[in-house]
């Protein structure tokens, strides 16, 4: 008597190339039948993150890869990120170094936060959710280690998610996040552990050919590089930001894992 193999679960993955997609794809490749999901919406780098998308996909074998444009939001300008008159600034030197709460009376959103941009990526990927059939939409969101972005709190995407439950079909799809909570060292971590191609991610806001490592994206990433005690993989024009690699050195997690190439 044979017993016939249950399919897979399928999911959708909002894949942006950036390192915290990258390791949720990871995640969703090893848990479901993965489909990716990448938009290009006029970002500066828009090249170089779609070019970082499709490697990641076929990297992790992911089985599919839709590629998506959205022109609403060069159109309207308004962040950094879309809008060629507003600069991206250089992190600040106590940038990071105190953790913000998006909550709290008086923060600061920063010019490179994308009017209300997770809420189109999430949207599509429910749509295409819907047609084949998945139960599951991955987002790299990070509350913790971001720069206070208001689509990046837990809270939003439990919102969402009764957005989802009330307007789809079968009423079956489940938004994850399970990088959520985390910093991004402890990203950093999960990625070495899941064989995330980190190699293969682009974090920075500005530059297509060597990262700026002066932006907060550059600054984040590497920062957190330095806390898991290990090296960034990609390379670097500048660095604003350098830390000191004693005091966060760990010996038993470097020698644990492979090195990059």
């Amino acid at each position: 008597m044979t017993t016939q193999a249950h399919p897979r679960v399928r999911s959708v993955v909002c894949l942006s190339g950036g390192m915290d997609s990258c390791v949720t794809a990871a995640l969703a490749a090893s848990e479901t039948e993965a489909y990716a999901l990448h938009f290009s919406y006029g970002q500066r780098t828009e090249s170089r993150e779609l070019a970082a998308a499709r490697a990641i996909a076929e990297r992790l074998g992911l089985r599919d890869f839709l590629h998506l444009r959205i022109e609403i939001f060069r159109s309207i300008g308004g962040s950094a990120l879309t809008d060629a008159k507003i600069a991206v600034p250089d992190a600040s030197p106590e940038f990071g170094h105190a953790p913000s709460s998006p909550d709290a009376a008086g923060t600061t959103i920063p010019v490179t936060y994308v009017p209300f941009r997770n809420a189109h990526f999430l949207s599509a990927a429910v749509s295409w959710g819907e047609v084949l059939g998945a139960t599951r939409v991955y987002i790299g969101a990070v509350e913790q280690d971001s720069s206070g972005y208001p689509d990046c709190r837990p809270a939003y995407y439990q919102a969402f998610q009764k957005v989802i439950d009330t307007g789809t079909r079968e009423a079956n799809i489940v938004i994850h996040t399970p990088l959520i909570a985390k910093s991004k060292a402890e990203i950093v971590r999960v990625a070495l552990e899941s064989n995330a191609p980190l190699d293969l991610t682009w974090s920075c806001y500005r530059e297509e050919q060597e990262a700026c490592g002066a932006c907060e994206s550059c600054v984040l990433r590497l920062r957190a590089f330095a806390v898991a005690g290990v090296p960034d993989p990609i390379l670097y024009a500048a660095r604003a930001y350098e830390p000191e690699r004693d005091q966060f050195e760990s010996p038993d997690l470097i020698h644990a894992l492979p090195p990059f190439d």
